[in-house]
Order: C-alpha cells, then structure tokens, then sequence
C-alpha cells in the first residue's frame, strides 16, 4: 500500500506556533517501523495546470512567489516562505498520486493533505491549496480522457471542522457529493453548504457519532452513486485534542474508519486516504490515531490485493 509523504519541507513558523509540524514525519517514522507494507514514496509536485483546475491564476501566483496580500496570507495561517508554498504543492501532489494508486489498487494515501479550508481564490485553516479538490478534477479529467467516463466523486469529510472550502468549490457540481460530519459549534463558525452537512454538539461521544455516520452514509448511498471515495480521516474527533471539542475514545476513532473502509469495500470503491486535522495536547496521541487508520486502511488494502490474486 502506497503512503506519499512531503515531512521533508518543514516550515520556519515562529515559536509558539500552535500547528503540530513534527507529527507528519513522525507519523511516517511510526508506520515505517510497524507498517512495514505501508510502502513510502516521497510526493510529487503538483503543477500550475493541476492546480488551475481549482484554483485561480492569481492566488497560484501568490502563493508561488510571496506575493499575496497580508490579509489573504493571516486567513492561511502560516507566514510565507518558499518550503511553504513547495509543500502546498507536493501535499497536492501526494493525493493526486495515491489517487492515481488507489484506482488500480483499491486504498493508497497521503500522509498529509485534507486541507478542506481552501477556497477557489484563497486559503484559510492551515490549508493553502484544496488538495481534494484538485484531486477529484484531475481524476474526472483523466477518466474522461482515457476511458470517456464521468467519474462520480464522493468526498467523506471526518475531520471534526466543516470542510467549507471544498462544500463551496463543488456547490454547483452533480459529480461530486460532499459529505461533512463535523462540530456544529467548531470552527469554520460560518459555514458554507455541503450535499450533506451533519453537524454533531460538543461532547459527542463514540455512540452518538457512529449511529450519525451509519445514517449519513446511507443517506450518500440513496443520493449519489461514486466510482472512487477521498476520505479525510481527521484525527481531531479524538477526546485528547485541544481544538476538536468532541469525545471519541480512540476505539470510537477504530470503530469510524472500519465503518467509512467497510462501507467502501462492500461496493469496490477505491479509496484515497488524506489525514487531515490532529492537535492533541500530546502530539504522539494524534500520531497513534492515524497509525490505527492506517492500520485499518492496510487492512482493506489487503482485501483488494487478495481479491486481485
């Protein structure tokens, strides 16, 4: 199972800066040593033409060279500099190619990516560019290309913060349905409109959440039929992050993935994975979250390596 990684562009963000940069090379260090067939692969550079798929000509060229507006630049988050605006395109580039891997082989990943915050025109959360989005564009686009397919998307956005950013880009597209199960009282506190929103209250413990994500799923299963699945496995649900205000115990975070990869497996449905938000008050509990969903994801890897025997 393919994992595409781009920890190596770490950003000179000042001290006390509150995003947990070290979790995504340690994430990496940790299914090395104990997911040994989760196969690391450093991600590609995603280009202008890619991203232009998404985003505008403009903001690429902002972002490319330092040049947007302060405002715009303290929406994402992160100062400038030239590892910020490369690893904003390799964390595109890295679902681009699990993408690619999961169509032919059922489940690949990236380490990072699921940055949902990201608009058409600007970034905000921590995101620069919507990884997903270029993604979903670029895998209809090649699929029509080669095969003359319409590729039917379903993003499924379990990150505990709405994922505005890509409800807004595909607001007006029947291709792709997104699914956003989050804090109703969390950030973004303005919201925009997915295909299905399920906002959950503070507090929301594993039983409350599972039996919302059984009913949303099987309301995407009525509405929407895809060919491929971008699941973003936020780790932020969990009870010990300092920004998710939810209470999933880390069996619940277990019991979520297996239910999102089962539904997918039940209809062959690749999936790409992309990890999202994570921001406990200890980073290593974030980072044993997403080792158990990539444990999981292997697991269903596996099912379509068996299957492809």
């Amino acid at each position: 199972m393919h994992a595409y990684y781009a920890d190596h562009f770490v950003l000179p963000l000042p001290e006390g800066h509150r995003f947990p940069m070290h979790k995504y090379s340690r994430l990496r260090d940790r299914l090395t040593q104990e997911l040994p067939r989760v196969v690391m692969r450093e991600a590609p550079t995603a280009s202008d033409g890619e991203l232009a798929l998404v985003h505008t000509p403009d903001y690429i060229r902002g972002v490319a060279h330092g040049s947007l507006d302060a405002a715009l630049q303290r929406e994402i988050g992160f100062p400038w500099s030239v590892a910020m605006a490369e690893r904003a395109r390799r964390s595109v580039g890295a679902s681009v190619a699990a993408a690619r891997d999961a169509l032919v082989q059922g489940v690949a990943g990236n380490l990072a990516g699921g940055t949902h915050h990201a608009y058409a025109h600007k970034g905000g959360g921590f995101c620069v560019f919507n990884d997903i989005a270029v993604t979903a564009r670029l895998m209809q686009a090649e699929a029509w290309r080669h095969r003359r397919q319409v590729l039917h998307v379903a993003v499924i956005d379990l990150d505990v913060h709405q994922g505005n950013g890509t409800a807004h880009i595909f607001a007006k597209d029947p291709s792709v349905f997104t699914l956003s199960l989050h804090g109703e009282k969390n950030f973004p506190f303005r919201k925009e409109m997915s295909d299905l929103d399920v906002g959950l209250p503070d507090g929301c413990t594993d039983a409350p959440y599972l039996e919302a994500l059984h009913q949303a799923l099987q309301t995407l299963q009525d509405r929407f039929d895809p060919h491929l699945v971008i699941y973003l496995a936020g780790a932020d649900p969990h009870e010990g992050d300092r920004l998710g205000r939810l209470k999933l115990s880390a069996d619940g975070m277990q019991a979520r993935d297996r239910v999102v990869m089962d539904w997918a497996w039940q209809r062959r449905l690749s999936v790409v994975l992309c990890m999202g938000g994570g921001y406990g008050h200890d980073i290593e509990t974030t980072v044993q979250v997403q080792v158990q969903t990539w444990a999981v994801a292997l697991g269903y890897w596996q099912r379509w390596h068996n299957l492809g025997r």
